[in-house]
């Protein structure tokens, strides 16, 4: 869950701060996506990536000025070098105004491309509470020269408030094999859930309907379930969904990290490679800083994927720079796949 005053605050801090310099002794043979990034990388919390022709477009949880701190958009032409582009939106849609009061900021944006349009689902929230709600927003194209640009906000798509056991804030779009429409969301109290949609609007195909719940962890009486930030993607006919545990929002003392899950129907469950189920705080490990003393990026989470026109799986996600004062940055890693079928880290 985005903490609405650190991610300000380190946006000061890390305008101030210079991109660190690897000297050239350092430099690998083959250095990887994530050791050549430059540019506008940092702050970024939250993001996801989509390509459009020549072009990859991150967006993530609005943080800087001039409508960066509503919704944040960076642009490359081929993962390294990343530049800031006009923001989608430039105000509060005034729905989000008036059904989460003190809300400053958008969080945790998705993208993708249905039926035409690009659609980016947002979540508005104050920190610590589960009255949120998630819009959408769509755009026949993300080139802001393209006549055909602009952003249009179709309004609310789901609300929780303190009656509800769920959190609606970390939307992640997904259609599934059968040509069904889900949204996966949630953050802390009981859990991830995922709700059905409507494929021509995209907002709830029945809004009575129950959400079902992919991710849960266990937790004495009254304790949050610490869990949140789900993606849902599809491979070999299987469901993968990845997840953070634990803290972010701390700096270099945050402890999230992600986990991943395979299931045969999207619906779940998901169980890690050991057959534990994420409904109970199982999974498989897929991103960790373990040792303090000398992983540089702490807290590596709220993890995206993205298929590039080549078949490469990627996984998006921030992580809290030790080097500079914890600002969160943007990191992509690439996956590759083991013989038993299990993603891992390509690099």
């Amino acid at each position: 869950m985005p903490l609405a005053k650190f991610l300000r605050e380190i946006a000061v801090v890390s305008a101030l701060l210079a991109p660190p310099v690897i000297p050239a002794a350092a430099q690998p043979t083959s250095p990887s996506i994530n050791e050549r990034a430059s540019g506008a990388i940092a702050p970024v919390h939250d993001p996801v990536i989509i390509r459009e022709g020549d072009t990859y477009h991150v967006f993530s949880t609005g943080i800087g000025p001039d409508g960066q701190g509503l919704i944040s958009h960076r642009t490359s032409p081929d993962l390294i070098q990343w530049e800031l582009a006009p923001p989608p939106l430039t105000s509060l849609p005034e729905w989000v105004v008036d059904a989460v009061p003190g809300v400053r900021n958008l969080w945790a944006p998705d993208i993708s491309y249905v039926n035409g349009r690009y659609r980016l689902y947002y979540s508005a929230s104050t920190f610590g509470s589960n009255r949120s709600a998630i819009g959408v927003a769509t755009s026949a194209t993300l080139d802001p020269a393209s006549p055909d640009y602009g952003w249009r906000d179709e309004g609310m798509v789901v609300a929780s408030n303190p009656a509800d056991d769920f959190n609606a804030i970390d939307p992640a779009f997904l259609a599934d094999g059968d040509g069904r429409h889900w949204l996966s969301l949630g953050s802390f109290w009981s859990g991830l859930k995922l709700f059905e949609l409507n494929p021509q609007t995209g907002k709830l195909l029945d809004p009575a309907a129950e959400p079902v719940t992919i991710a849960s962890r266990p937790v004495p009486a009254g304790a949050p379930s610490i869990v949140e930030a789900p993606y849902i993607f599809e491979r070999d006919g299987s469901y993968w969904l990845l997840a953070s545990y634990d803290y972010c929002c701390k700096g270099v003392n945050s402890t999230y990290y992600t986990v991943v899950g395979r299931a045969e129907d999207v619906t779940g469950p998901y169980l890690g490679k050991d057959g534990s189920s994420m409904l109970e705080g199982g999974g498989t490990i897929l991103l960790r800083a373990d040792l303090q003393e000398q992983e540089r990026f702490r807290g590596p989470g709220h993890p995206g994927h993205f298929r590039d026109a080549d078949g490469t799986d990627y996984v998006v996600y921030h992580a809290y720079d030790k080097d500079r004062n914890g600002v969160p940055t943007l990191r992509i890693l690439p996956l590759s796949w083991g013989a038993d079928g299990w993603p891992v880290p390509a690099e």
